[in-house]
C-alpha cells in the first residue's frame, strides 16, 4: 500500500507563490496610485489659489486681502467684509489674525474662486491640503522659506518628503532647493532642503513663488 505524502507539491507551492507576489505587486501599485492622487491634489491646491488670486485681481482691479473696496465689491454677499489698505501688498506673515493674508481667504471665497467657509472666526475658515496641513498666501517679503523670488508666495504645510518630492516634480524642476517651489521643514521654514537631504518619514513646507 502506497503511503500519501502530506503537504504541497512543487505545483501548489508556485501557484501560492505566484499569488503571493501578485497580491504584493497590487498592494504597491495601490499605493502608488493613492500617493500619485494625493500628490495630485497638492498641486491643485496650488494652481486653484494661483487662479483666484489673479482672477481676483481681473475682476476687482485689486489684490484679494489688500482689497480697500472689498466692503462694496463683495457685499451683499456677506455682512462684514475687512478692506485692506490698498498697498498692492498682501501684508502680513502667513495667516497672522487680522493681517491682509488672513482676509484673502475671505475675499476669494465670498468672490466665488474657492469654496468654504468664509467666516474669519470659523474652526474651517484656513483651508487645509490633503495632508492636514494649511495652506497660505502671502507678499515675497513674509516668505517662511529663504531665498524666494517673484511677488506673492503660496505655501502648503505638513507634507511627508515622499509626496514633497513629488509635487516639487509636477510643480518645479523636482530640485526642492532651486526654482519656483523651494522646500523647508514644516512650520520651520528657513533655509530650503535639497532633494537629496528629504527624509521621505519627516513632513515639509512647500512655497511656490508666483
Amino acid at each position: 500500500m502506497k503511503r500519501k505524502h502530506s503537504g504541497f507539491t512543487l505545483i501548489e507551492l508556485s501557484i501560492a507563490m505566484a499569488i503571493i507576489g501578485l497580491l504584493i505587486t497590487l498592494t504597491i501599485k495601490g499605493r502608488e496610485m493613492v500617493e500619485n492622487s494625493r500628490a495630485k491634489s497638492l498641486a491643485n491646491d496650488f494652481r486653484d489659489i494661483q487662479v483666484a488670486l489673479f482672477g481676483y485681481q481681473d475682476r476687482f482691479r485689486a489684490l484679494p486681502g489688500d482689497d480697500p473696496s472689498a466692503t462694496d465689491n463683495l457685499s451683499p454677499n456677506a455682512n462684514s467684509v475687512h478692506n485692506g489698505n490698498g498697498n498692492l501688498r498682501i501684508e502680513g506673515n502667513l495667516n497672522a489674525a487680522l493681517s491682509e493674508s488672513f482676509f484673502l481667504w475671505q475675499h476669494i471665497k465670498l468672490a466665488g474662486f474657492i469654496q468654504g467657509d468664509a467666516n474669519p472666526v470659523g474652526n474651517s475658515y484656513v483651508p487645509l491640503n490633503s495632508s492636514g496641513g494649511a495652506l497660505g498666501v502671502g507678499d515675497i517679503s513674509a516668505s517662511p522659506i529663504t531665498g524666494m523670488s517673484g511677488a506673492y508666495i503660496i505655501c502648503s504645510d505638513n507634507i511627508s518628503g515622499r509626496l514633497v518630492k513629488q509635487l516639487d516634480m509636477m510643480m518645479d524642476n523636482g530640485n526642492t532647493a532651486s526654482g519656483a517651489m523651494l522646500v523647508a521643514r514644516a512650520s520651520f521654514g528657513g533655509e530650503p532642503v535639497g532633494t537629496g537631504n528629504i527624509i521621505e518619514s519627516d513632513f515639509y513646507l512647500a512655497c511656490l513663488s508666483v
